[in-house]
């Protein structure tokens, strides 16, 4: 049991107030389950309540519909009476973010021989009355009229969403051993800095208490200004999913003469006498978390690299429901299904080439980005057995698609060299295209199978996903594109 509401008596149409905090992970199917009690007694064991009944679900089905109901049941498929049980949920963070430009003029020299080395140091006052270092800056060193870079901190840091909060800001000059010189400090809130903008700075004086109390004639130890400050919203992964954004799934299978005659039980496409083998596992994985994200449940699943059927000739991207106008599977059982069929009608083939099925993609991805709204996103899994054939043509592709909205995931099966595939996946540095182009982000998430042989089946599609909500943020935000019904 995770959490209980609070009870409410006699009433068949109750609204419970209390919230629940669950912790989400988009790479994992977390199963719910809502039990309904009838309490009349004061025990916390709900053994001697009556159930009224329950809905099992996952997270992933609760945060992707704007409004989740569904009939209570007793047990599975059996319902319990009329009742429904309808859940909502948000994401509870303040995602604004203050971006500030800061410079300062006329800072005191601290050093003996150079100028001072400042630095800035920005507290918060928690609720206990202690101040609580939120930002430090970087040192700029020699000058006394210095200009920090832009820096950005969560507002929820910084002032903890009170915009009238107390923030003390300590500016000082660095010294290499740690024993920093204050050259002064004062206080403000983000009230007052909201009113800079680029024509007006607003200005702080930098005061230095010891020397205000020994000298008369004490002005400041410099002025501090503020020359722009920002306030905007970071959206979520779950911003964007609850604002309607639609997530695409679409499967690339390896049908090249490497992986050996599937009727043979040394191929990675023999399917053993309990009905599975790599490709299916993979599919299974992958798609059973992504499947909770896509409303109409319909998937593309082509083959590339063998020779079909009627006149034989190799394809790089053909349907695997032989359906070219329709390629579209229903559900990860469609994909299962087209896949089991198609094996016995092809002949294993080659070369192994991504890039038209990359290219594929893309092209739905690009007439959904001219749309110019976070409406839909595409992944691309592909599964594998080795070497690329076309790799400067499937640079080329990724780097192209890194501008549009998609991903593109590879599984390795099989126990063959991948080093092309951790290439491609770009954690190492940046992929860049043949004529030396850099991605615009890092899309491409690629994963060895055999590391999960033993592994529990979450293991894989965790390791596989964990990157895309990075990713489907990282290109929204680029873009400058906020979620089409904001939170």
């Amino acid at each position: 049991q995770l959490d209980r509401t609070e009870r409410i008596k006699n009433c068949q149409n109750p609204d419970f107030c209390k919230k629940f905090v669950v912790d989400y992970y988009f790479e994992k199917v977390q199963k719910l389950k809502f039990g309904v009690y009838d309490i009349d007694n004061k025990s916390f064991d709900l053994n001697d309540d009556d159930y009224l009944g329950g809905v099992e679900c996952t997270l992933g089905q609760v945060v992707s519909s704007s409004v989740f109901t569904r009939p209570l049941e007793l047990e599975q498929g059996k319902p319990a009476g009329k009742g429904t049980l309808t859940v909502s949920a948000e994401e509870i963070k303040d995602t604004r973010v203050v971006y500030l430009e800061i410079e300062a003029r006329n800072l005191d020299k601290k050093d003996f021989l150079g100028k001072s080395d400042p630095f800035l140091e920005f507290y918060r006052q928690s609720d206990a009355g202690t101040w609580q270092l939120v930002y430090r800056s970087e040192v700029i060193k020699n000058n006394l009229n210095p200009c920090w870079s832009k820096f950005s901190v969560p507002l929820q840091t910084f002032c903890g969403g009170d915009f009238n909060k107390p923030i003390k800001v300590q500016c000082a000059d660095h010294d290499s051993d740690g024993s920093h010189d204050l050259i002064g400090t004062f206080e403000m809130n983000l009230t007052q800095l909201q009113k800079a903008d680029g024509s007006s700075p607003v200005e702080f004086e930098c005061i230095h208490p010891e020397k205000k109390q020994k000298k008369k004639s004490y002005k400041n130890s410099g002025i501090i200004r503020i020359k722009s400050c920002k306030i905007e919203t970071e959206y979520s992964f779950l911003d964007y999913v609850m604002g309607g954004c639609q997530i695409n799934f679409t499967v690339g299978v390896d049908f090249t003469g490497s992986n050996g005659d599937p009727r043979s039980p040394d191929s990675l496409h023999y399917i053993s006498p309990d009905g599975i083998n790599e490709y299916l596992i993979a599919i299974w994985s992958v798609g059973s978390v992504v499947q909770d994200y896509d409303t109409d449940k319909l998937f593309p699943a082509f083959g590339f690299g063998a020779q079909v059927p009627p006149t034989w000739q190799v394809s790089h991207e053909f349907a695997l429901n032989f359906n070219p106008s329709n390629p579209y599977c229903e559900g990860i059982q469609g994909i299962v299904d087209a896949y089991r069929q198609i094996l016995p009608q092809i002949r294993l083939y080659g070369p192994t080439n991504f890039s038209p099925i990359i290219n594929h993609v893309a092209r739905f991805a690009a007439h959904s980005a001219h749309q110019g709204a976070a409406a839909q996103y595409f992944i691309l899994l592909i599964i594998t057995d080795g070497e690329i054939t076309d790799l400067d043509q499937t640079r080329q592709a990724i780097v192209n698609a890194s501008k549009l909205p998609m991903s593109i995931i590879i599984v390795g099966v099989g126990e063959a060299d991948f080093k092309a595939m951790e290439f491609l996946d770009g954690d190492n540095g940046v992929l860049k295209s043949p004529t030396g182009e850099p991605a615009a982000r890092d899309i491409v998430q690629f994963v060895p199978f055999r590391q999960f042989k033993n592994a529990p089946r979450e293991a894989l599609s965790q390791m596989v996903l964990a990157e895309v909500p990075k990713q489907l943020v990282s290109y929204y935000k680029w873009q400058g594109w906020p979620p089409m019904k904001p939170p």
